[in-house]
């Protein structure tokens, strides 16, 4: 499979989130909005791709840099898969500081709310602003693999790790609403058991409600790259449960698995706590 990695930067002041206009390739390939985006050229640090990308694409420099998130999510490339990590971080820039679009980019816009704008925003923008909004954006022009899909966040829990086990869920429709959440109290199990559970959980309920296209997230870092093939699973306990997994997953027209902090994923963990907490007799 193939694997694309890449660094995008979130800049937001008082006017929006600042996205830039692609350049146009071939002539009947639709306009896409991005965040500042670059490669990580061989040698590089990723901090130092997303400097050097930002200047070298806008002309801004970077005031202040933090790592914001790590997400990865599989999208078509032809007749194959195309395996994405994008390393995402927050920016900051100078008040007096201006974008000059340049190379990659033509124009920039400042978007204070996407689901009104008509900003057509690539896949991997798109899975960030969602992600870090916590919310869909309703009406997009979503290329490629999940398109109108709904969203479940999955979570695992386990207490002692070994120990008493949880899993949580919630559903969303693609204008992010809430369609249905819940947990399971699953036994004595690690949190790595717990969290591939709980993943399993989300695929069937979406199989169940007759979805064809649905994302999955997790704030398992792990899980989330086990199953788009970043890593490999070595573990004998998992291999079950991950092989059960991949086998679902021929139920689906298009798929992705994408990662979250746990800060977005608090239902889903809560959900999975409840769980828990019934089954022991705690409030």
């Amino acid at each position: 499979m193939k694997q694309r990695i890449r660094v995008v930067g979130i800049i937001k002041t008082e006017e929006g989130v600042l996205v830039f206009k692609r350049s146009k390739g071939r002539s009947e390939a639709p306009v896409f909005w991005e965040l500042p985006t670059g490669k990580i050229k061989f040698g590089e640090q990723p901090e130092e791709a997303m400097v050097r990308s930002l200047n070298e694409y806008t002309g801004l420099t970077a005031s202040t840099m933090k790592l914001k998130d790590v997400i990865t999510f599989l999208a078509p490339e032809g007749a194959t898969r195309l395996s994405n990590l994008y390393i995402v971080y927050e920016l900051g820039i100078k008040n007096d500081d201006k974008p000059i679009p340049k190379d990659r980019y033509t124009a920039f816009k400042f978007v204070k709310e996407f689901a009104s704008s008509s900003v057509r925003l690539d896949e991997a923008s798109m899975s960030v602003i969602e992600i870090e909004e916590g919310k869909t954006i309703s009406g997009r022009a979503m290329s490629r693999d999940t398109v109108n899909s709904v969203i479940i966040n999955v979570d695992g829990a386990s207490r002692g790790n070994p120990g008493p086990s949880g899993i949580g869920y919630c559903i969303y429709n693609s204008d992010g609403h809430i369609i249905k959440q819940g947990g399971e109290f699953i036994g004595f199990a690690t949190s790595r058991m717990a969290e591939y559970y709980a993943m399993r959980k989300g695929i069937e309920l979406a199989i169940e409600m007759g979805y064809k296209k649905a994302r999955f997230v997790s704030d398992s870092l792990m899980v989330v790259n086990q199953l788009n093939g970043i890593f490999t699973v070595k573990n004998h306990d998992i291999l079950p449960v991950y092989e059960d997994i991949l086998s679902k997953l021929g139920e689906f027209e298009a798929v992705s698995f994408t990662h979250t902090n746990r800060e977005k994923n608090v239902i889903a963990d809560h959900e999975a706590n409840l769980a828990i907490n019934k089954t022991l007799g705690r409030k």
